[in-house]
Formats: structure tokens, sequence, C-alpha cells
């Protein structure tokens, strides 16, 4: 993605079985990191929210009881509608691939996917008019990552949340549902090193209503994992499908091995 212009403490016995293998607490954790302003956690917060990232709450609980918004859900297509993302050409410097495609694809996927669960879902631009003040149970911006060829490392999935969000525990839970449910889909890595402002202060986080919670997906990069977007842009889309039902639902999020990431 390029930068864009324009309950109570539970007993100890149970605390035990939410420890994953180290490497999930690693990526949860600095998931976790991304949703608050530094330096403002202690460690009692920090226990709170990791609880809080991986408990599911009963039906409708503080989930979807602590917003008045409508069970709708909006989704923006990066880029679509402003500009074209990152590019990707060919060896005689002809376009191929643009990420506002590849974003657009999955998006629209997405939308098809809920939709057909029966929710209400808004396709977005980028820069869209419905998004001053939008009021949904959740906003997911989907994106992807550069065309260019940077090093091995650079493939895999990335999620945020806003760094000044005001319920830092709804926004930790989507980012570990969606993490969590796309690395299951996908079977891709969560690629949580190279999480950037970008991200984190994305600009649709300050224009929608402050009860929706948000986050922003970068379903891939577009050089090492584009023969997967392009060839299982389903898969991609169910992934997110599946992240955002897991938030929505209060569904449990299972501890799953997450690769060291460089």
């Amino acid at each position: 993605m390029n930068t864009k212009p324009n309950s109570p403490p539970r007993p100890q016995t149970e605390r035990a079985h939410l420890i994953g293998p180290i490497v999930l607490v690693a990526a949860l954790l600095a998931t976790l990191f991304t949703a608050v302003q530094p330096g403002s956690l202690t460690v009692g917060d920090l226990s709170q929210q990791f609880r809080a990232m991986l408990t599911p709450r009963p039906a409708g609980g503080d989930a979807l009881a602590a917003t008045a918004a409508p069970l709708r859900i909006g989704i923006v297509a990066g880029h679509y509608g402003n500009d074209s993302g990152a590019v990707c050409e060919d060896d005689n410097g002809q376009v191929t691939l643009t990420e506002q495609e590849m974003n657009f694809k999955i998006a629209a996927l997405v939308k098809d996917g809920l939709e057909a669960l029966g929710f209400q879902v808004d396709l977005l631009q980028e820069f869209d008019t419905r998004l001053s003040g939008y009021n949904g149970v959740t906003l997911v911006s989907i994106h992807n990552d550069s065309c260019e060829y940077i090093n091995e490392q650079a493939t895999g999935f990335k999620v945020a949340a806003a760094t000044d969000t005001r319920d830092v525990s709804r926004a930790a839970r989507l980012t570990a549902c969606l993490i969590d449910r796309y690395q299951r889909v996908t079977k891709m890595t969560f690629h949580a090193g190279s999480i950037t402002a970008d991200m984190t202060q994305y600009h649709t986080f300050s224009e929608i209503a402050p009860n929706t919670i948000a986050a922003i997906i970068e379903t891939g990069f577009l050089n090492r994992d584009r023969d997967f977007l392009t060839q299982n842009t389903d898969r991609a889309a169910e992934g997110i499908v599946q992240g955002i039902l897991c938030f929505i639902n209060n569904e449990n999020v299972e501890p799953t091995p997450t690769p060291n990431m460089p």
C-alpha cells in the first residue's frame, strides 16, 4: 500500500489455556501495540487486552451491545476511485496489474459473501463521501503491498487498527479475528514486522463514526504473493469474510502458530 494523499479477571487456570505458541503471542502483541498510543499500556491493561483478543463473549454481548450502530458493514476497496496504488509492470514497462484492480476484485467478493449471509454491505471507494461519519458494526479496508521485489521475506499479509481508536479491546479483537481467520483460510503468513504508519494512521479511521470498529488489511505482496492473489482471489476474500464473522459473532480465536518474521 502506498502512502495515501489526498468480564472480571479470570482464574489463573483459565488464563493458562489462552497462552498459545510463543510466536503467536508475539504476533498478537504486535497487533495490539498498533491499536494503542505509545506508552498508554500498563501491565494490567496489557493482560486485559490480550484476553479480550482471544476470549469469545456471550452471544449478544458487548461486541455489538456497546454500539447502537446497525448491523451494517463497510468494505473499502483501497485506491478505488482515486488512484492506481501499486503498479506492476513487465520487463517492457507494460502495466500488467494494479493494486486498485486487485483490491476491488477481493472487496467485491467480500461484499458478495457477506450479503449472501444477510448482512447490509457498503462497497466504498478510497475517498468515498459516505465514509464521513460512517456508522456500522465494522469497516474493513482492503489493500495490497508493493509490486517491487524487496527480499525473500516480503510475502504474507498484514492487519492493523487505528493507533488512537476509542475502543482498544474491540479493535484488538477485530484485528485478532482477521489475522486468525485469514491465515487459516489462505495459509499465508502474518507479516507483522512491516506494519507501517500508513496503516495505523490510515485516513479512513478518522473519518468514520467513533463507534465503528475498523481495520485495514493488506492481503499480500503483489510481487511474491501475486500468483496466489490472482489465482485464489476467492480464498483471500473468504479469509476476510470469516474474520469479520468471527468478530461479529464473538467467535473464539484459537491460537495458531505464526512463523517468526524478520
